[in-house]
């Protein structure tokens, strides 16, 4: 078997890393910060402990999968899974409120009606079916096989729109969605929020973004005990048994190529590693952007038009957390204020005590800008107060990270998102499969995208393409 590089140890690298490792190959990762992860990670003080990355699993499936195929282990026998049910609640811009159930189509269309007013819940209900239709169509292409050389069928718009009408142009967004077939301000709010959780924004997101919410009402939301970042160590541990060799504080600086072949890498300290194969775990426009790949040539590593980031405030707070208290809050902004989530999570693991509570509260912003953090802050701290009683009251202190820490930690500023179609293909991130003989590309700036899902999704299939070669038609 072979030697394979890993470039970056985040969760779509370490599953490809892993994978490979039970195939038989020589696997070594090297990782230029001091811990793996990737975005995956978690702030610490005084007892206190906070996910600054995703707070929430959706599509368990992926990693369950992985498990069984790494140590035939089921994943729950290494973290503990919940689902979270209520899966959100909901505080739109006019100061209505609506509990939405985990993977309950009657009851969510349910909720909506009492919340909203009779008949909300069936133009959600219609929408979703629609959604589905997305669904079905682009799943098996655009999550479960290698990206195709000619990507031209995914630039096709796959949700079935309503009939545009008498010189009325057809829907080609989802804020467009919204408007022409939700018909309430506050479904809009609830359909735009999944869009932003993704980093999209609903303006400029194709149609396709429809499967966002569908995705999550239809298979679940799902907590890891001890954070996601418990789910990061599960996966680091199972690549160690499986003799995968991290080396970390360690940046590749070069991928070597000989005839049109990746045969190692360089690294900072001027060292060369002989490979057989090359697996690009970092983001492939930081790769270009430093020079990594040589010559630059891969034309199709570009960055997905999102131009979006994650700012996240760890709130320590002084008090139990009140009988009734959800897991997910979503505060949706008006006039322009961004919509925010709060996460209040009741796991011991993140609070000194009882009478302490740990609370994360994200922001999606875009990233073409710096602007004012501190008032950016503030306003996602008068957000959460919508949904954490005396927030202000209860706080002893909050740190803010803004998308500087995510451009430190990952060397992008940005939050990738899922892989969809339509958008003329704007919206599909680079194959796994590079123009460069021998070099892969793995995690969420990868077919099939971003979100821990879809980077679990992306080392199944790398790791396919390197262990099946030609053969290869997708992960099942």
């Amino acid at each position: 078997m072979g030697r394979i590089v890993v470039i970056g140890a985040g969760m779509g690298a370490m599953a490809a890393a892993a994978r490979l490792a039970v195939a038989g190959h020589r696997v070594t990762v090297y990782e230029r910060t001091e811990t793996y992860g990737g975005a995956v990670r978690r702030f610490e003080r005084d007892g206190f402990g906070f996910d600054t990355g995703p707070g929430l699993l959706h599509l368990p499936a992926v990693y369950r999968d992985l498990f069984v195929k790494t140590g035939k282990e089921p994943l729950e026998d290494r973290v503990e899974l919940t689902q979270v049910d209520p899966a959100s609640r909901h505080v739109f811009s006019d100061g209505t409120r609506v509990d939405l159930p985990n993977a309950s189509r009657a009851g969510t269309l349910s909720a909506l009606d009492t919340a909203l007013g009779a008949g909300a819940g069936e133009r959600w209900g219609d929408f979703m079916v629609r959604a589905r239709e997305a669904w079905d169509r682009t799943r098996r292409p655009l999550l479960e096989e290698p990206q195709p050389e000619d990507t031209s069928v995914f630039g096709r718009e796959p949700y079935p729109a309503l009939k545009a009408g008498f010189l009325r142009r057809p829907t080609t967004t989802l804020g467009g969605i919204g408007a022409r077939e939700l018909r309430d301000a506050r479904l809009t709010e609830l359909l735009d929020s999944y869009a932003w959780s993704y980093g999209f924004d609903p303006a400029t997101a194709p149609a396709s973004a429809a499967v966002l919410p569908y995705m999550e009402q239809t298979f679940g939301t799902w907590y890891v005990g001890g954070g996601i970042r418990a789910l990061a160590d599960a996966v680091h541990e199972r690549c160690l048994k499986r003799r995968v060799e991290f080396v970390f504080d360690a940046a590749v600086v070069e991928v070597l190529e000989k005839d049109g072949r990746a045969t190692g890498v360089r690294l900072a300290d001027g060292e060369t590693v002989e490979a057989d194969h090359v697996v690009a775990g970092a983001p492939p426009q930081a790769l270009s952007r430093d020079g990594v790949v040589a010559g630059q040539r891969d034309d199709r590593a570009r960055p997905l038009p999102v131009g979006t980031g994650r700012v996240t405030l760890c709130l320590a707070l002084r008090g139990a957390r009140e009988s009734g208290a959800v897991h997910r809050t979503v505060v949706h902004g008006a006039e322009g204020r961004p919509t925010v989530t709060v996460l209040r999570p009741d796991d011991p693991a993140l609070r000194p005590d009882d009478g302490h509570e740990s609370v994360t509260v994200t922001a999606t912003v875009a990233t073409d800008r710096a602007p004012e953090w501190r008032a950016v802050a503030e306003t996602m701290l008068a957000a959460a107060g919508s949904a954490v009683p005396g927030l202000r009251e209860r706080l002893l202190w909050q740190v803010l990270r803004t998308p500087e820490d995510t451009l430190r930690e990952t060397g992008v500023r940005e939050v990738p998102g899922p892989a969809l179609a339509g958008g003329a293909g704007a919206f599909l991130p680079a194959a796994n499969r590079s123009p460069i003989q021998g070099l892969y590309r793995a995690g969420g700036w990868s077919h099939p995208g971003g979100g821990l899902a879809h980077a679990g999704m992306s080392g199944a299939l790398v790791a396919g393409l390197i262990v099946e070669g030609a053969d290869f038609r997708g992960s099942r």
